[in-house]
């Protein structure tokens, strides 16, 4: 190989993109979706990538299967496979701490094998929940190891998470720039990784039951954080300051309420939390800020009975602990409270509860904002929402379910869920037994094997098309089809060459692969700590083919050691699942990089040892 190359211009224009690409996830100064797309234009109108080819990554078979997986994962979920696992899970455990923890974690972690990660962490948000609810066991020690369980699941199949899905499409564009006399990068089968997977597992597994569990444990008892989130009085109460007890209020013609909005009613001194109203025949749970009282209206307010008391006596309203009129509304198998935790993708993050119309547009109350462990209650509606925001929801179940969908927040908190069908857990089981068959058995590309899975839940009603479409994350897809071609320029540009020729003739002659994969895998790694783990792939796997072969080692061991180390990120929120559970668990960023920092490492170990040991 030439090492010697010339930077050309469009070589020049290429790395421009990759640091400008960079520069925006680190700084997240622009969408990332938005920068993808950016990129994407760019590339085409240069005319780096050929025009008729530039939106190649929409049809890739990497979008296509990342789709499939989660519309799997959405039909696996409708029929209640994970209220099922919950329960599985409690009876084999046997109350035993340790086995709990082991026996969650390994299964959550054999689930992330066919499912995208962020989906397999919201399915299993609400089980960890409803197992600490159940143990004593608090959410910072649950879920942690399972969160580590599920990226190193990923690593089982290569459709275990974006990158190792990317991974084929990357080294089929590879050969179309490789030396003459190479020889060709062949595609990994699905199941390729899978030795590398395992001892991934069982290194996480390993480490929580030895070391990680006790300084979890010591954590948490620094922080006194000994409640678990359930479906309880005593753990809002602890947690929020927010009593259970509900009483009804109705309003007499001496009232100052009367002709007052609910909002305006909100805003006076020491007023509890207004949760229902009924005037006339209207009755409703979250009612609209601008809805008025009137004579006779009838409050369902939540409080401590004093504060209440003392609220009802001052704006002469009569006070009932009998739920005579709303006791139809606040029953807890129709609605509670509950918590959410907002990812990193939520529409919601920037705006206010007031702005978002939660109670008018979506049925939903919002109590009250459990941010970096301070609790937010005072005038909460107008409180701008961020990434990693716990929210205190109020609201009917149905309705909580419904504005789940938008996949805007997820809900902590393990509720009665509606739309469930349980009549098809065996027909989608079936399903997806074959879909394994066909992929283990075939040379069908993964993405039609999975498409086959999907096809098959559809057509026995065990997923609506409209839910299908509703479970795909389309930032994802948008961000992944627009990256793919920035993959290609670095490629045929000869960029990656470039950089990987430089490389070699700046180290030291004689240098053992090893050496050199091990560096590749910290690379990708630190990448990946700052921007998308998608963005580290597209960009790192073209120079890790090129570095390979002007060293003299495997490229496919070169590029598959890149895909699995753009997955080790245990320790910042720009991992989708890490930030899904640092709010919910309350932990901190040095929490993070005591706990996830080792294990980090022992990951990249695993992965350089178990690559060579494979090729």
């Amino acid at each position: 190989m030439d090492t010697a190359l010339t930077l050309t211009t469009d070589m020049k224009l290429v790395l421009g993109l990759v640091g400008f690409t960079m520069a925006m996830f680190l700084f997240e100064r622009i969408r990332a979706d938005v920068v993808a797309l950016v990129v994407m234009v760019v590339l085409g109108v240069t005319g780096l990538i050929a025009p008729e080819e530039i939106f190649g990554g929409f049809s890739g078979n990497a979008v296509m299967s990342i789709i499939a997986t989660t519309i799997l994962g959405a039909g696996l979920d409708r029929t209640g496979a994970l209220n099922r696992l919950a329960g599985w899970l409690l009876r084999r455990s046997h109350g035993l701490e340790q086995r709990l923890l082991l026996l969650t974690s390994a299964t959550a972690g054999l689930n992330s094998s066919f499912m995208q990660n962020p989906s397999v962490m919201a399915l299993y948000l609400p089980v960890a929940s409803r197992l600490a609810s159940h143990t004593g066991l608090t959410l910072k020690r649950l879920l942690l190891p399972i969160t580590a369980a599920i990226v190193m699941g990923g690593g089982l199949t290569m459709v275990g998470n974006s990158p190792l899905i990317l991974l084929n499409d990357l080294l089929i564009s590879a050969n179309n720039n490789l030396p003459s006399g190479t020889a060709t990068i062949e595609p990994l089968r699905m199941f390729a990784p899978l030795p590398i997977g395992i001892a991934l597992l069982v290194a996480s597994l390993l480490y929580f039951r030895f070391l990680g569990d006790r300084k979890l444990s010591r954590e948490g008892a620094e922080e006194g954080d000994g409640q678990t989130p359930a479906r309880t009085e005593s753990y809002f109460a602890k947690a929020y300051g927010i009593e259970g007890e509900v009483f009804e209020l109705a309003v007499t013609a001496e009232s100052p309420l009367v002709g007052m909005t609910v909002s305006e009613v909100e805003s006076l001194f020491e007023a509890p939390l207004l949760l229902a109203l009924k005037t006339g025949n209207d009755t409703r749970l979250a009612p609209p800020a601008d809805m008025r009282i009137w004579v006779g209206s009838v409050i369902g307010a939540m409080g401590p009975r004093r504060l209440v008391s003392d609220f009802a006596q001052n704006q002469f309203l009569r006070m009932s602990s009998r739920l005579r009129n709303l006791g139809d509304l606040f029953n807890p198998s129709r609605a509670g409270i509950s918590e959410a935790v907002v990812p990193p993708t939520s529409k919601l993050i920037g705006k206010t509860a007031g702005q978002l119309r939660l109670r008018k547009e979506r049925g939903i109350s919002l109590l009250a904002i459990n941010r970096d462990k301070q609790v937010i209650r005072e005038d909460v509606r107008n409180v701008a929402l961020r990434a990693g925001d716990m929210l205190v929801f109020h609201s009917i179940w149905q309705d909580l379910a419904a504005a789940a969908e938008s996949r805007d927040f997820v809900v902590v908190t393990d509720y009665p869920k509606g739309e469930q069908r349980p009549h098809k857990f065996k027909i989608a089981m079936a399903i997806f037994a074959i879909t394994i068959i066909i992929a283990l058995t075939s040379h069908l590309p993964v993405a039609l094997t999975l498409l086959t899975g999907v096809a098959g839940m559809l057509l026995t009603g065990v997923l609506r098309m409209d839910e299908a479409y509703a479970s795909i994350n389309w930032k994802t897809i948008f961000m992944m089809a627009g990256l793919i071609p920035l993959g290609w320029a670095m490629d045929s540009s000869g960029a990656a060459a470039w950089v990987a020729g430089h490389t070699i003739d700046k180290l030291p002659a004689g240098i053992p692969i090893w050496v050199l994969e091990l560096a590749l895998a910290v690379l990708t790694t630190a990448f990946s700590l700052v921007i998308s783990h998608v963005g580290a792939t597209i960009v790192t796997v073209p120079i890790a083919v090129n570095l390979a072969l002007a060293a003299g080692g495997n490229p496919t061991a070169f590029a598959l050691i890149v895909a699995l180390s753009a997955s080790n990120n245990l320790m910042t929120a720009s991992n989708p699942v890490i930030s899904m559970v640092m709010g919910p668990a309350k932990y901190t960023p040095r929490e993070m990089w005591r706990v996830g920092g080792p294990l980090s490492l022992i990951y990249t170990l695993v992965v350089v040892v178990m690559v060579n040991l494979m090729f």
